[in-house]
């Protein structure tokens, strides 16, 4: 208890600091002194971000091995944050790994396991549930600012799929008619590609102060480095890469800007930034692709160089600065992840394939949360469990070169990532168990309608 005297001495100091211009200073200092511990409102759910490239290649930056491309934002993002090395998408090509990505389940479970284009007729299901929509219901206000990529007409589109506003591209920007749009309406047609990045970073900073008084969650799809390549005259001649290395500068610079805003903002501590990209290199694209590195192959087909991705999680005094996982991660985990940081629950009814990485982003040891992690690219192509991977069927890019493959193949992926060596023979217990997986997985599985 405060005596009288005191009491008088007190209010005295205060009146002065307030007369003194630091008014806000004081209500914050009472607040906290004058509420008991167990009075104080609960801590704020995190605000979540994912920053998400289209066909960035798993060594195209520099903090995963790149020699000459350009990207010191997303190097220091990763030298203060958590840089995994067995990250997939949700698949190869870019619906089917959008929409793993945003309802934490195999794509072919919503029937979106095909590339929609501008004459498609589906698009996601509202049987589906996204992040936005979870993240919606707690609270959270919603963006999404970039490619969608998940249905371009009017009921598949992103405001009716849990996201308060829309900015960006239905589609990828290599289909025509391309419109660029706001929430439901087409305002640039047609579409200025060289300042879609900077546009995109404008309105995610306009939505990150607009909603710094509540959580959210800001999903950025880039449109970009998918080809037709481009970038205004800032960015141009940047890298020793080319034009391909100036458009991953540019969304270098990007991330850079949203970092530094939540750091301005006050909020950095409190928001957990990903960033990846949906799926590998598109390689016949020649020098406007990217590169897999090690790994063999690209997009659109069944080997790692589509599938494994960078992916970057960034949250400040969380995460431990500089550290790597090896842990088995997917697109899939980042739906579950939000969902346990919002402290909701998984959406119900429904099978959801993603395992929550919060306890690997905080450090803390346990068994590893995914064991398993199965290839669909149309058709189940291969499944991985722990170091191995089976493939029963293998395609070059897009379908080229289509093979079954009886016997299957085995490649010991963390001893062998570019996939050189089938080791089949060597370990038929090991094909034995996986083919088995396979068989149980696929007795459980419940395709989706197809989407087309």
């Amino acid at each position: 208890m405060f005596s009288t005297s005191g009491l008088q001495f007190t209010t005295i100091w205060i009146r002065y600091w307030v007369s003194a211009g630091f008014g806000h200073v004081i209500l914050a200092f009472v607040i906290g002194f004058a509420c008991p511990t167990g009075l104080r409102a609960a801590p704020r759910p995190s605000n979540i971000i994912i920053l998400l490239c289209d066909d960035l290649g798993f060594s195209d930056l520099g903090c995963y091995g790149h020699p000459t491309m350009v990207t010191p934002n997303i190097d220091r993002m990763a030298a203060e944050g958590m840089r995994f090395t067995q990250y997939y998408a949700g698949a190869s090509i870019c619906t089917p790994s959008r929409a793993a990505l945003l309802t934490g389940r195999l794509p072919i479970r919503s029937g979106l396991n095909r590339v929609l284009n501008p004459k498609s007729t589906g698009g996601i299901s509202d049987r589906e549930v996204t992040i936005a929509q979870a993240l919606k219901a707690s609270g959270y206000a919603t963006a999404c600012i970039g490619k969608w990529h998940l249905g371009h007409l009017s009921p598949y589109r992103p405001t009716r799929h849990g996201f308060d506003r829309y900015y960006g591209l239905l589609y990828s920007n290599d289909m025509t008619p391309l419109a660029l749009y706001r929430d439901d309406k087409a305002i640039e047609d047609p579409v200025q590609q060289a300042t879609l990045t900077e546009r995109y970073t404008d309105e995610a900073i306009r939505f990150i102060r607009e909603s710094r008084g509540k959580p959210f969650f800001l999903y950025l799809p880039y449109t970009m480095p998918h080809v037709p390549l481009s970038v205004t005259p800032r960015f141009a001649g940047k890298s020793r890469r080319g034009l391909y290395g100036d458009v991953v500068y540019a969304i270098d610079w990007s991330v850079g800007q949203i970092l530094a805003t939540l750091r301005a903002e006050g909020i950095a501590d409190n928001t957990l930034v990903f960033f990846t990209s949906d799926n590998g290199p598109w390689l016949s694209q020649k020098e406007n692709a990217g590169s897999a590195g090690l790994l063999r192959s690209g997009k659109g087909t069944t080997w790692e160089g589509g599938w494994r991705e960078p992916l970057i999680a960034w949250w400040p005094g969380t995460i431990k600065q500089g550290g790597d996982s090896q842990a088995i991660a997917s697109a899939m985990d980042l739906l579950p992840t939000a969902i346990e940081l919002a402290d909701v629950p998984l959406p119900s009814g429904r099978a959801i394939d993603g395992v929550s990485l919060v306890p690997v982003l905080r450090g803390q040891k346990q068994k590893p949360g995914r064991v398993l992690f199965y290839y669909w690219l149309q058709d189940l192509t291969a499944v991985r469990k722990g170091a191995w991977k089976l493939h029963i069927k293998t395609m070059d890019e897009f379908g080229k070169n289509t093979q079954l493959h009886r016997p299957p193949l085995l490649f010991q992926v963390e001893n062998d990532p570019g996939e050189h060596f089938d080791v089949a023979a060597r370990h038929p217990d090991v094909v034995k168990d996986l083919l088995r997986e396979i068989e149980r997985h696929k007795a459980e599985l419940k395709p989706g309608k197809p989407q087309s």
